[in-house]
């Protein structure tokens, strides 16, 4: 299958909970398989880990096009170079688990640009999925494409942490290109673009977390911190190698930033004070070590 998973370092995946709008997320033990995968930034290949059956790759983004070439070139003449990145809009990709219990949402934004996403479409199906819904809608913020995705083989929604990651992964490259001005607002323009952000998020400064009750039998963790290849994956590792279990969630891409709403538990009870803080304590600790591992990419 032609997928695209950069992160790659965890074997992970989701089995039904008690209810069919719920899903639970556990550590497998699976045989490493390596697949070959080239970072646009340095055109280097790496090896990178997959901890899944299924060997998922993801298609490298092309060049940029002689447009956008035409594009830059035009702003230098017209003294409006600095303005074009400017007025580049914000990629939102958005995967949500929680809005319909049958399917997974996913919704994908690029202000105005986008166009009916015929190539993510098919990219997706690629994975082994179905569109089984599709539309857009209008906004201030700008055009809202919104799919609802199955799995081709069950008809049921995705639960497959690596598979989320990898559809995630497949939109932002597919975003990446056809549309290369987005590269540079993207967190993963570094992995799979030609073109990488200027500036690099200062991860002590964009991680925030907050846990609250959700109810009596559920906790509400949100996450936000600087994007990278994989992170989807490495959350829910983290989350449940403590024993905490990952009910439901939501995870947006918003530029450089990722932010994730997990709704949690532990032992189908809200989690306690003190476990909130070894979550929290964990979390950050991870998220704020000074690199990625070589092997991760």
């Amino acid at each position: 299958m032609a997928v695209a998973m950069a992160a790659c370092t965890l074997g992970l995946h989701l089995t039904s909970g008690s209810a069919e709008s719920s899903f639970s997320f556990r550590t497998v033990d699976k045989t490493i398989s390596m697949v070959p995968l080239l970072r646009a930034s340095s055109l280097i290949s790496k090896t990178c880990y997959i901890l899944h059956k299924t060997r998922w790759s993801i298609p490298r983004a092309t060049p940029l096009t002689d447009v956008m070439k035409e594009k830059k070139e035009s702003n230098k003449q017209d003294g409006n170079e600095g303005d074009a990145d400017s007025s580049v809009p914000t990629p939102i990709v958005i995967i949500d688990q929680d809005s319909d219990p049958d399917a997974t949402v996913v919704e994908i934004t690029f202000g105005d640009r986008l166009g009916a996403l015929l190539d993510t479409m098919n990219a997706l199906k690629n994975l082994g999925l179905n569109v089984v819904r599709a539309n857009v809608f209008l906004d201030s913020s700008g055009k809202h494409n919104r799919f609802s995705i199955t799995k081709a083989d069950t008809g049921r929604k995705v639960q497959e942490a690596e598979l989320l990651e990898a559809i995630r992964l497949t939109i932002l490259n597919n975003l990446i290109q056809y549309h290369p001005e987005s590269s540079a607002q993207l967190a993963l323009g570094a992995a799979f673009g030609l073109v990488p952000p200027k500036e690099q998020v200062d991860v002590d400064i964009a991680t925030h977390i907050t846990i609250s009750d959700d109810g009596p039998a559920r906790s509400l963790l949100y996450v936000e911190t600087a994007d990278r290849p994989g992170l989807l994956v490495d959350l829910v590792k983290i989350i449940t190698d403590i024993n905490i279990t990952v009910e439901s969630g939501e995870f947006d891409t918003e530029g450089l930033l990722a932010k994730a709403k997990f709704h949690v538990s532990y032992k189908d009870k809200a989690i306690i004070k003190p476990l909130q803080q070894v979550l929290a304590n964990s979390l950050r600790y991870y998220l704020r070590r000074p690199s990625t591992e070589e092997a991760s990419f």
